[in-house]
């Protein structure tokens, strides 16, 4: 029996070596040079990020409770659901975890808003172009199958510890799915309705924005609930890089075996992601049924 270990054909170590290291000193020195023009060029972002956190830590509770409760109405028709939303907060509140709370959800509304507004023009390219989906595709693949602690290393390298290196990490691992939804709902609209708004003489543009964009909305509606989630799951391991709230108290119940807050944290993140999936998935059936009675 052949040992697969010793007989296969390996690269010279020195190869190995010099291979790696030529890696490391390109990406240190890329690094060196235009490290302080990548921040800067990420600065606007992190100042809305810091507003965005700053007006939810600043908005008393009972009126951040009634908004999150009108915005649920508003998408639902669904009086048990506000209940439940108001209920859930109002526990949140009462273990001491508001503040936490508050600093995630800033963190998913800014990369929830940033991965919109990548996402859904790289969907309309993807849908538009067949050669721009065979290239976005298996970047996107890539992006999924990435372990997330690998692209944490060269954000951190490029941007150091803090609140947009997080977020950065945050948007890429959920940009993804509003991506790719976006394209198979514009891909999926009937031939027949854009060949009816053709002979009425649509220009491209007026095709995408009045037919394409309108009735592919319940399909990208779910490609951004999809984003939240995975935002949401990104929480954690951005709080090893700085990103503070929920995640961050997730992380030091590991590590100091704290199993009450590791619970407690946990739960209010799942709090988090039942509102916003919800609000989201409600509002995007609601949007499907309206177009329905418009396009009877």
């Amino acid at each position: 029996m052949i040992d697969l270990l010793t007989e296969f054909p390996a690269l010279p170590r020195t190869v190995l070596r010099d291979f790696k290291r030529g890696i490391d000193t390109g990406f240190k020195e890329f690094s060196r040079s235009y490290g302080e023009a990548i921040e800067t060029f990420f600065y606007p972002l992190l100042k809305f990020l810091v507003f965005i956190e700053q007006l939810l830590l600043a908005t008393p509770w009972p009126i951040f409770i009634g908004i999150v409760a009108f915005l649920g109405y508003w998408a639902t028709r669904s009086l048990k659901l506000v209940i439940g939303v108001i209920i859930a907060l109002f526990v949140v509140g009462l273990f001491g975890m508001w503040e936490d709370t508050m600093e995630t959800t800033g963190i998913i509304v800014v990369s929830t808003l940033v991965a919109i507004l990548i996402g859904i023009p790289l969907g309309i390219l993807m849908s538009k172009s067949d050669r721009a989906q065979s290239i976005i595709t298996p970047i996107l693949d890539f992006m999924q199958t990435l372990p997330p602690f690998v692209y944490l290393i060269p954000v951190v390298m490029l941007l150091g510890i803090g609140k947009v290196p997080g977020l950065i990490a945050v948007v890429i691992y959920a940009v993804p799915p509003v991506v790719r939804l976006t394209n198979l709902g514009i891909r999926e609209v009937d031939s027949e309705i854009i060949e009816a708004a053709e002979s009425f003489g649509a220009t491209p543009k007026q095709k995408l924005y009045k037919v394409q964009i309108p009735l592919a909305m319940p399909t990208i509606f779910a490609g951004i609930n999809q984003t939240i989630m995975m935002a949401l799951a990104m929480v954690i391991i951005a709080s090893m890089i700085g990103v503070k709230g929920l995640g961050l108290e997730v992380l030091r119940s590991i590590t100091n075996q704290y199993l009450a807050i590791g619970l407690l944290n946990g739960t209010a993140i799942v709090v988090i992601a039942i509102i916003f999936d919800r609000i989201s998935q409600a509002y995007g059936k609601r949007v499907q049924e309206h177009r329905k009675g418009g396009h009877h």
